[in-house]
């Protein structure tokens, strides 16, 4: 481009400039730009040489693109400067406007600095504005927006050498200069926010279809789990309704799965795992209950909850894992069955029995026996234990209940019957149980002890405990009875015992023999059976032989 020392700029250099400004802005990567800016210093603003330094992350300045000398270019491309250096020099020399000129008579202290640069040889100037060869020029480019080199952010800065027609630039080519620096900064900021969106426009498309491929794995892993699966909202009005589920779990509950979108778990739910079901579905967690099954009938499940957010601040869901325990849970059940039950009879066994009894019996205190002794000091019972009663603490008070909240198990008076319900405890011994044994052998044995349970267990009422203690002994506990309901209990069992029994293809018979205790609190549970032992002993020998043998 011509200077000023021209009378006029030629219309085809501006035309040149315009051309290169809009070569920039279009140039379509970010080194392109930067080549088409050293390039275009080159072309149209006159210099034989140019060189874009681009500030990188870490602060110093590397040489981005060069024009004008491929020696040059092919010796400082890709070189770095450190920032301190690069500062140096924007702080020395002469200011043309935004421009940095260092003269060769200053410029002499940066050639052992570390920023990349070249050397060209030629003669002292001969006149004032000649250019010599170690003049130095620099165009800083700021962020867009923000000019002068005291503010703003610096982007890069182009440096240029040998003016054409050998003059330093004048007022014209410095204009031109600053201008083109200006230009190029917004250019290549332009390019830079290009580079940036296509890459965010790469990472999120490469997001994306992670995103379209996690959600098709987890449809697939979803629809054919071999387990149920269920999604289902959570919170507000409509918490715990099923929104979502797989086949595996259709088929689980027998129900088709637009029929399941009608429901929450707590519609399916066995109602007494409603309270287990709310606590595992209030922040996710695993539990063991009963789902109801289309046909009435209800399945054990494991079912685990994971909350599940849709988005940062979107609704959150609970994802749901149903998994069927059914035959885990039935080989629990008989398991604790056959701990607590009699192998041979299916009876509650001698612990079941005594864990029964005792559940239903308050313990006597300590200290019972010690308040006993302050009758005579107080002038009345310090506590009162009328056929089983609960002990009322009253030394001098009103009395209070020493066994709070519970229902005290009561027995009728010895010897009359008064009305008193209470917890009956018959104690029933096979008479002739061991000649059978003797003459006809065990399994005749085992198949008359199977009987028995059996006529026993059909002539109690439903709630009644029928229990094997062992050998041919076997226990009834029967509530709410009084002396004369359960002596007529003990004649029906007796008669109905007695009745011939088929054993190894001929039929024998059993007598048995009952003793009747009560059981009320203060007792043990041995205590009960030891006083139903006792009595049923003492009504064995109080019949005679024949009548309790069996033929």
């Amino acid at each position: 481009m011509e200077t000023e020392s021209e009378p006029y700029v030629r219309l085809a250099s501006l035309r040149q400039l315009h051309q290169v400004m809009a070569d920039m802005n279009t140039a379509r990567s970010l080194a392109d730009t930067l080549q088409t800016v050293a390039d275009g210093a080159v072309s149209a603003l006159g210099y034989e040489m140019a060189a874009v330094n681009l500030v990188r992350q870490d602060g110093d300045l590397v040489v981005a693109a060069f024009s004008g000398n491929s020696a040059a270019e092919a010796l400082i491309t890709g070189r770095a400067g450190s920032r301190e250096s690069w500062d140096r020099r924007l702080a020395m020399g002469e200011r043309w406007g935004d421009l940095v000129f260092i003269p060769h008579t200053e410029g002499w202290v940066l050639d052992d600095d570390d920023v990349p640069q070249w050397y060209t040889d030629g003669p002292e100037p001969r006149f004032e504005d000649e250019w010599h060869p170690s003049d130095r020029l620099f165009a800083p480019m700021y962020t867009p927006g923000v000019q002068g080199a005291t503010c703003g952010e610096l982007l890069g800065v182009i440096s240029v050498d040998r003016p054409r027609n050998g003059r330093r630039p004048g007022a014209w080519g410095r204009e031109a200069l600053q201008m083109y620096a200006f230009q190029a900064a917004i250019a290549i900021s332009n390019a830079r926010l290009r580079a940036n969106m296509q890459r965010a426009l790469v990472r999120l498309e490469r997001e994306q279809q992670a995103l379209r491929a996690s959600e098709e794995s987890f449809r697939q892993a979803f629809e054919y789990a071999p387990s149920g699966m269920a999604i289902a909202e959570m919170g507000g009005d409509q918490h715990g309704r099923i929104l979502r589920t797989n086949d595996a779990l259709c088929r689980l509950l027998g129900r088709p799965a637009s029929a399941m979108r009608r429901y929450s778990f707590a519609d399916l739910v066995h109602p007494e795992d409603v309270g287990t079901l709310l606590r595992t579905s209030a922040e996710g967690g695993r539990a063991e209950l009963r789902l109801g099954r289309r046909d009435g009938t209800y399945v054990w499940v494991s079912l685990r909850n994971s909350v599940v957010a849709d988005a940062a601040d979107g609704p959150r869901f609970l994802l749901t894992h149903v998994e069927d325990i059914e035959e885990r849970k039935r080989r629990e059940l008989q398991l604790a069955h056959r701990a607590s039950h009699d192998s041979l009879t299916g009876l509650p066994n001698s612990a079941e029995l005594r864990s029964r009894l005792s559940a239903r019996l308050c313990q006597r205190p300590a200290h019972a026996d010690a308040l006993e002794s302050l009758d005579a000091a107080y002038g009345h019972p310090a506590f009162d234990t009328p056929a089983g009663h609960g002990f009322d603490f009253a030394p001098g008070a009103e009395g209070f209940d020493a066994y709070d909240h519970h229902v005290h198990t009561v027995a009728p008076e010895d010897g009359r019957d008064d009305g008193t319900k209470g917890l009956a405890v018959l104690f029933c011994d096979l008479d002739g149980f061991k000649s059978i044994n003797d003459r006809f052998g065990h399994n005749a044995g085992d198949a008359v002890l199977i009987e028995v349970a059996r006529r026993l267990s059909n002539g109690v009422r439903d709630g009644d405990t029928v229990a094997r203690l062992g050998g041919d002994e076997f226990v009834i506990l029967a509530d709410g009875l009084g002396r004369a309901d359960a002596q007529d209990l003990a004649v029906r069992l007796r008669n109905e015992i007695i009745q011939p029994i088929r054993a190894e293809g001929r039929a024998v018979r059993v007598g048995a023999s009952f003793g009747i205790g009560w059981a009320h609190c203060g007792m043990t549970a041995d205590e009960v059976l030891k006083s139903a032992d006792e009595r049923m002993y003492v009504e064995k020998r109080s019949r005679p032989k024949q009548h309790r043998r069996a033929g």
